[in-house]
Formats: structure tokens, sequence, C-alpha cells
């Protein structure tokens, strides 16, 4: 097992999930994300439960000083980077502030790009180190521009995988579909307003199974459950104008 992981979006949700996960399997976490308070919440809990050192590092990966200090410490020396710091934008590109378009697609490929950029070098000296891109099954389908930054993510963690797996370093983009976590209210979203059957709901903690198993796994996608493996298989068949209106469902 790794030895330290950071894990970017860490005070919530699928990083804050992730981080547990990885603490249970005997790796020390460093923790990134904006709120201080959530952070301290997640690392206490970790402590706690799995007894593993744990590094909390205030940042918004927005902030060119805060992202360099990030930077700093990814390229210090970690062994495992799960890029899923992230928000999401209304679809409709034409009405929202393109500040907001900007800070969106700098966030989900910008600060993923250069994060993985500083992890790099160490990790390919030693042989060794595992990157997770969290994508989504958005970035499969033309979703706006979220579907456009997650495909980016999967892209390049498919070229990645296989120019640096073979020197020991996996790249793994976890494509998840809609999950139990705090990621639509944060749009505003209440419960049940997002018109999405039960049956495509995921638990987080499967979904951060299922990604690190396949990580182990040196596979470069990881689209957690048979359902939505099925719904990206079928969406490569379908005109682009019916995958369009099915994914114009939810947020």
């Amino acid at each position: 097992m790794a030895r330290t992981a950071l894990i970017t979006g860490a005070s919530s949700g699928l990083g804050a999930e992730f981080a547990r996960q990885l603490a249970a399997r005997g790796a020390d976490v460093v923790l990134v994300a904006r709120d201080r308070a959530a952070l301290e919440t997640v690392a206490a809990d970790i402590r706690s439960r799995h007894g593993r050192e744990v590094e909390v590092l205030v940042a918004d990966l927005l902030d060119a000083e805060a992202l360099a200090a990030v930077e700093a410490r990814v390229a210090s020396g970690i062994d495992v980077l799960i890029n899923n710091a992230g928000f999401g934008l209304d679809l409709d590109f034409a009405s929202t502030p393109i500040d907001d378009e900007v800070r969106h697609l700098r966030l989900h490929v910008e600060v993923a790009m250069r994060l993985a950029h500083a992890a790099l070098p160490a990790m390919l000296e030693r042989g060794s180190g595992r990157i997770v891109n969290v994508a989504s099954v958005a970035g499969f389908v033309p979703r706006g521009t979220y579907g456009a930054a997650k495909g980016w993510l999967i892209s390049f963690s498919r070229w990645a995988n296989v120019a640096y797996g073979p020197r020991g370093v996996t790249v793994t983009a976890v494509c998840p579909g809609f999950v139990h976590t705090d990621f639509h209210a944060r749009l505003g979203l209440p419960p049940g307003r997002e018109g999405v059957p039960d049956r495509m709901w995921l638990d987080a903690g499967t979904v951060v199974r299922e990604g690190l198993r396949d990580a182990a796994r040196g596979r470069s996608v990881s689209v957690p459950s048979w359902r939505y493996k099925a719904l990206v298989a079928g969406s490569r068949l379908l005109p682009d104008a019916l995958v369009v209106r099915a994914a114009s469902r939810g947020r």
C-alpha cells in the first residue's frame, strides 16, 4: 500500500471518501481544500478510526500562490495523487458568466494537469506511483462544458497510463455517474430535483472502492457499476441529438 496520498477536494464527498479508504488501507494522507473546519473534521475522523498521519493543507486551488504551494507539496514526494477537486455549472453555456466557465475549466483541467506534472518526476524516478483523476461518465457524452472538461481528463489519463505505466506509474480516470454527495446541493438543487431515477444513483463508498481497485489493476479508465458501463457503451452507438437530450436530465 502507498505510504502517502494527497487528495484535493478532500473536505467532503468523494474526496473525503478517498481519504478514508486510503487511510484504512494504510496510507498517510494530505487533505487539500478551502474549508479548514471541514478538513479538520475529516482529519480527526481518520486519525481516530485508522491511526494514520494526516496533514491538512488549506488552499483555494484557483489562487496562483495557493496552487503553487500545493504543487510544491506534491513535488516533494507522494505515492498517490487524487485529483478530485471540482464543481458543476448550469448546462446552459450561453447564460453562464464566462468568468465562471473559465474558473470551472481551470479547476478541472489546469489544476489537475499541474498537479500531475508536479507528481510525475519523483514517481518516475522512484519507479512507482498512482495518479487518479476523478472524471465522470459525462466525459463520454456531449454534456456542456462539464462533460468537455471531464473528457479532457479521460483522454489525458488514457494516454498517460500507456506512456508511464511501463515505468511504474499508473494514471486512472474514475468516471462515476450520479453519486450521493453534496455536489448537487452546492449547485442549489434540493433533494428530489434531479429528475434521475433512484437506480442511477451510486454510493460514494462503492465508487471509491471500485476506482481504487481499477487503479491498482493499472486500468486507465474506471466506470463504477454495470449500469453506467452499459450507458457509456450505448451512447457510442446513438446519434448526438438523442444522447444530448438523454444526458440533459439532472446536473
